[in-house]
């Protein structure tokens, strides 16, 4: 089939090198246009369009599919099918109707649960025990339409959100190329998605990534699990924000610590902050300004007083 590949940043890049990989032909890439990034504010390319410039494959950049230029080339360009992965804009009905087998979208959740933008980091943040990624024809809803096909993976008790991100993106690249030949052969048709069980899925903040220290241990690992890398979780110490890594809860807690919420314990090898049940184990913080050092390093740097805490604003 003649494909033209939406997507945009780097979780995109898997699919489209296993789509260069696979019979069918790549014509174009639509993504994001060209957005301001590092201390410069230089335009920077998505990593989707960079990947096409560097395999001369025609990139498209609309700010907006409903642009009647985009739409335009599109009809010139006629594909058969537009795969799509975290494009990141939403595509109008008169964009969905160009392609003869429409716009086929890789969603990293089981839908209908967590529908939306941020699938993996809800999915993390609330506990789920197992995920995976749905291949489903796009339409106008949010995520709504009927499912060619899924795969189903375990979230580990350390995962973060960019680990269980980066093991979906490689293996959902290979269920998008198994539905796109499933589609070209004629032996897929999508299944309706079940009316029960829906969930959705807003993009974090930064401030649902601010640690809630009054919460039992396991909420406070899965919200810096979940915010990691992005938006990064953070707490206030001393009146400043700093970043901080994984967690991990102090299991079982130790009868010799008994701290409050937010309260930071030093000791030789690890450095201990309580929560609303038991402690945890700090990772890595970084202070504004500065490198991610381990914790007991940092608490080496800041000199700690006793009592001091890690606060909420």
């Amino acid at each position: 089939m003649r494909l033209v590949f939406a997507g945009t940043p780097d979780v995109a890049v898997p699919a489209l090198d296993a789509i260069a990989e696979s019979r069918h032909e790549l014509v174009a890439v639509l993504t994001r246009p060209d957005a301001p990034a590092g201390r410069g504010r230089r335009l920077l390319r998505s990593p989707a369009g960079a990947w096409a410039d560097e395999r001369g494959i025609e990139v498209l950049t609309p700010r907006r599919p409903r642009e009647p230029e985009f739409l335009a080339r599109l009809e010139q360009i006629a594909p058969d099918c537009v795969p799509v992965v975290a494009y990141g804009a939403l595509v109008p009905p008169a964009a969905l109707e160009i392609p003869r087998y429409g716009w086929v979208n890789l969603h990293f959740s089981l839908l209908p649960a967590w529908r939306g933008a941020a699938p993996v980091q809800h999915a993390v943040l609330h506990g789920d025990e197992v995920t995976g990624a749905s291949v489903f024809q796009l339409e106008a809803g949010l995520d709504t339409g009927p499912v060619f096909g899924t795969l189903t993976d375990s979230i580990r008790p350390t995962d973060t959100s960019g680990d269980l991100l980066e093991r979906l993106s490689l293996a959902g690249a290979r269920l998008l190329v198994d539905v796109l030949d499933g589609i070209e052969a004629g032996t897929l048709r999508p299944v309706p998605q079940p009316p029960d069980g829906v969930s959705i899925a807003p993009k974090l903040t930064v401030e649902d990534a601010e640690v809630r220290w009054a919460d039992p241990s396991f909420a406070v690992d899965r919200r810096v699990r979940a915010s990691t890398p992005a938006p990064g979780a953070w707490s206030t110490f001393r009146g400043e924000r700093i970043k901080l890594g994984p967690v991990a809860p102090v299991v079982p807690v130790p009868e010799d610590v008994a701290l409050a919420p937010g309260q930071i314990e030093a000791q030789r090898h690890r450095v201990l902050v309580g929560t609303g049940s038991g402690p945890v184990a700090l990772g890595e913080v970084r202070a504004a300004g500065k490198r991610a050092m381990l914790a007991v390093d940092w608490v080496r740097g800041v000199r700690l007083e006793p009592g001091e805490r890690l606060e909420q604003s």
